[in-house]
């Protein structure tokens, strides 16, 4: 069972993170709170409730883009690095993306999505195809 999940945003050389699973809107920088509004408006497509940021999973996502910005490459956290948490990672020039297009790429996505028993929830036959899409819109994540 998933835990949460943790949306690490790696921009070179700018690294920029949002969880999700509070803090108040106004103690997190505006760029975050656009990540997390971006979310919570594709949960709100789902008809899944809404996303609250997690200071305890934004500090594992900070942590975790570090390295990756240190080594030059995306790959996903162990298990253990990331506590559970599932992820979804996206890399582009700094700049030049803002949240709408970064979450965007994720929720189009749901287009391939069909709501089945996993690992039947893909048009394509590959649930790969809709992973990032049902990282944001899970139930369960808080």
């Amino acid at each position: 069972m998933r835990t949460g999940r943790v949306i690490a945003v790696l921009e070179a050389p700018l690294i920029a993170m949002s969880a999700a699973a509070g803090v108040a809107a106004q103690q997190v920088n505006p760029f975050a709170r656009a990540l997390l509004e971006e979310h919570n408006r594709a949960r709100y497509g789902a008809g899944v409730p809404r996303l609250a940021r997690s200071s305890k999973l934004a500090g594992v996502a900070q942590a975790w883009a570090e390295v990756l910005a240190r080594e030059g490459r995306m790959r996903h956290a162990s298990r253990e690095v990331s506590g559970g948490a599932g992820e979804n990672l996206w890399m582009g020039s700094a700049g030049y993306y803002g949240a709408e297009a970064m979450i965007g790429a994720f929720v189009d996505e749901r287009r391939h999505y069909v709501h089945a028993e996993f690992p039947e929830i893909s048009r394509t036959g590959k649930w790969q195809d809709v992973g990032h899409y049902t990282q944001i819109v899970w139930r369960d994540t808080r």
